[in-house]
């Protein structure tokens, strides 16, 4: 087993928001520390891995990618099968990316599991002088969504690191007392595998047959 393979836990992060937020440069910061001023739009969906430790534990992280344009939000279904997380990205410099946010998360929730953890991310924070989001106004609108909340930026690596950190992590501790509550009735989660938050949903005709996804790589 080669030393990239080597993980406790795969957890399948989306991101998701309009073209041009940045969401793909996000990407590279995080799993390569790149950042590409000419990079061009996601056409179809892209992902890369990158793992993190967490109370000991390996966590790989498999991101995913995929373009904000109308026309290719056929791919929706698969794309967020198997997710775990999302972050729901926005530029603070441009406001009808924000006001957009609206719909995405209806989105995100008509498709993924109930219990996928979401984080808002005002990205391209370097361009403050620029700015046409507040970020109270951001804040106030996670909190009333229950949401988590953090403002980044790709270019000069401002919050990426920090924001992949959180998300992961609160997906691992809501896991982990998961498992901790399967195994004191017996149960038991596989390892090496993308672990699919559930808590079944008691509202009749709410319920959604969830799968996980296969490795990629």
């Amino acid at each position: 087993m080669g030393r990239d393979d080597e993980y406790d836990y795969l957890f399948k992060v989306v991101l998701i928001g309009d073209s041009g937020v940045g969401k793909s440069n996000l990407l590279s910061r995080f799993t390569r520390n790149e950042f590409n001023l000419e990079s061009k739009s996601t056409i179809g969906v892209e992902f890369a891995t990158r793992s993190i430790e967490v109370e000991g534990k390996t966590i790989k992280a498999q991101i995913w990618d995929t373009a904000g344009q109308e026309r290719y939000r056929a791919i929706t279904a698969a794309y967020y099968r198997g997710a775990v997380g999302a972050l729901l990205v926005y530029d603070i410099a441009k406001h009808t990316t924000y006001e957009n946010v609206e719909r995405w998360l209806k989105e995100l929730r008509d498709h993924a599991d109930n219990n996928i953890v979401i984080m808002l991310v005002g990205n391209k924070s370097d361009l403050r002088h620029l700015r046409a989001v507040p970020t109270e106004d951001a804040r106030n609108y996670a909190e009333r969504q229950s949401l988590s909340f953090i403002e980044t930026s790709a270019l000069d690596s401002t919050n990426v690191e920090t924001a992949f950190q959180n998300i992961l992590t609160e997906i691992y501790k809501i896991v982990s007392q998961k498992q901790l509550g399967d195994s004191d009735r017996g149960g038991d989660l596989p390892d090496n595998d993308v672990v699919d938050i559930h808590v079944p949903d008691s509202t009749p005709g709410n319920q959604r047959k969830k799968s996980g996804c296969c490795n990629q790589d």
